[in-house]
This record gives structure tokens, C-alpha cells and sequence, in this order.
């Protein structure tokens, strides 16, 4: 005896698969990136940076910080 229309399953997409893991120097990328950016900032405020104290330096510190942040967000 056929179904009714009411009982008929709904169509259910097929699951979409998962992404695929961060490679495993990724992580040591994102500290390293981190950590440059913090001594750099540090290095610059202490005057030991080549040159016065810039805000060249301040802003490369920052970008590294930056990138390193934005590649955590991407980790898996």
C-alpha cells in the first residue's frame, strides 16, 4: 500500500564535511609571530632598537601581534 504524503521523510542535505586541521608548525608560526611582535615593542621602548625610539618599530610590533592574532582565529 503506497504511504500517505504525510509520512514521506522530509530530504535531509548530505552533511557537509569537515575542514581539515591546521598544519602542526602552524601554532609555533602564531607564538612566534606573537612573541616577535612583543619584544619588538619592548626592544623599542628600551631604546635598543636600531635608530631613536619609532614609531616605525611600535607599528611593526604591533602588525605582528596583528597577523598572529588573526592566525589563531583560523586554527583548527
Amino acid at each position: 500500500m503506497p504511504k500517505s504524503k504525510s509520512k514521506r521523510r522530509r530530504y535531509q542535505p548530505p552533511p557537509k564535511p569537515k575542514p581539515k586541521p591546521s598544519p602542526k608548525w602552524y601554532g609555533p608560526v602564531i607564538l612566534f609571530l606573537m612573541g616577535a611582535g612583543v619584544l619588538v615593542i619592548v626592544l623599542n621602548y628600551m631604546d635598543l632598537m636600531p635608530g631613536p625610539t619609532s614609531n616605525t618599530w611600535l607599528w611593526t610590533g604591533l602588525g605582528a601581534i596583528a597577523v598572529g592574532f588573526v592566525g589563531a582565529t583560523q586554527l583548527r
